[in-house]
């Protein structure tokens, strides 16, 4: 399968992976033909790209969970930022106190902490897990998708980091709820297309300690859970928010997640600006360890994460357009890849191994398919 803008996706491709509208329900299952009809609706509903197959396709890739997992884990904390929404602007502060809402709130949170359990159990089932796949979001649902992207990511993390179990349950849990103080930024802040005036940008950035504030209150979350909501963007040279920490003053599971959550982000398409390419996202990380995060998180990141997986059409530094057919541990920025664009007179089909073609690189994806 391979990841194309939907600019690029032509009519007669095949889906690779199923898309959902906003209520989790199937929209397009996978393996279905793609007509312009079909194009046009997933773009009206804020889908910029799509996995498909075609003759340059690799393997499938495992989803790291169940999408059956994904969609419900979505549906829960979609529930709960409306709960949370609902009860803080219903009757003003005294109804986060409201034996209803802390009933309703424990409700969610038992539901979150069984989801937690249920990806905990898929992912360290698994060996030499590699996040390799980026969700497909759309506009609408794009908190809730993030959410849940961020856990999955975050605790894939915390394995190459070799966290005992109880810091990754807390770890998971915290990153499914990190923004959860979103539910209370206005809507038309959160999609605004244009670039934000500093007044929304200071409402926006009030959702880590919002959120915090409405964590601290409920016994069924960790403290450690709590924390992650607070700082999950504080960075390591005190330029973050809220409260400005530096380095070892922030949380090891809030730095887990804080790459967890630009990388997700970056990958995204958002009103403001279309997403990066894996790659990009990936170089923009390791640019900004020691700054923006913790080095040892980004060592951890940059072993498990595969911007080109197999099957992805890019382009080499001298030119040439290849596909990706091997990736490696540790080596997932060199892989094997077959050039697509030329060939020996023989007919004989060119490989090149990245990790002994020092002088190659790839440049990034490539969507234009040579004839």
């Amino acid at each position: 399968m391979r990841l194309v803008p939907i600019q690029y996706v032509k009519a007669g491709s095949f889906l690779a992976k199923s898309i959902y509208d906003d209520k989790g329900a199937v929209l397009l299952r996978e393996g279905v033909k793609l007509t312009e009809s079909y194009i046009r609706r997933v773009t009206q509903l804020g889908i910029f790209t799509m996995y498909i197959n075609d003759e340059y396709s690799g393997p499938e890739v495992d989803d790291l969970i169940k999408p059956e997992l994904r969609q419900k884990a979505i549906k829960t904390i979609k529930e709960t930022f409306y709960s949370f929404d609902k009860f803080s602007s219903s009757a003003g502060k005294g109804s986060m106190q409201d034996k209803k809402f802390i009933a309703e709130r424990q409700k969610y949170f038992q539901s979150i902490s069984e989801i937690v359990k249920e990806i905990m159990e898929e992912l360290l089932g698994r060996r030499n897990v590699l996040i390799n796949v980026v969700d497909i979001k759309s506009t609408d649902n794009y908190t809730y998708q993030h959410s849940v992207n961020v856990a999955v990511l975050s605790l894939v993390l915390g394995i190459q980091l070799q966290l005992e179990r109880r810091k990754l349950y807390d770890l998971c849990l915290g990153a499914l709820i990190h923004d959860i103080g979103k539910a209370l930024v206005p809507q038309d802040i959160l999609l605004k297309s244009d670039k934000l005036t500093v007044e929304e940008l200071n409402i926006v950035k009030e959702h880590a300690q919002m959120g915090y504030d409405f964590l601290k209150g409920s016994s069924d979350i960790p403290a450690t859970s709590r924390i992650i909501a607070l700082q999950h963007h504080e960075m390591e040279d005190g330029k973050g928010y809220p409260e400005g920490r530096h380095g070892d003053e922030i949380n090891i599971l809030a730095q887990i997640v804080a790459v967890a959550d630009v990388y997700d982000a970056l990958t995204s398409d958002r009103p403001y600006r279309k997403a990066l390419s894996p790659n990009d996202a990936v170089e923009y990380i390791m640019a900004h360890g020691q700054t923006q995060f913790n080095y040892e998180v980004v060592k951890a990141f940059s072993k498990c994460i595969v911007p080109y997986p197999e099957g992805t059409i890019v382009k080499l530094s001298n030119g040439e357009i290849a596909v990706v057919e091997e990736i490696y541990p540790n080596f997932t920025l060199r892989p094997k890849v077959k050039i697509i664009n030329k060939k020996y007179g023989n007919g004989e089909e060119i490989y090149k191994d990245l990790r002994t073609e020092l002088g190659l690189v790839i440049v990034g994806p490539e969507y234009e398919i040579p004839e």
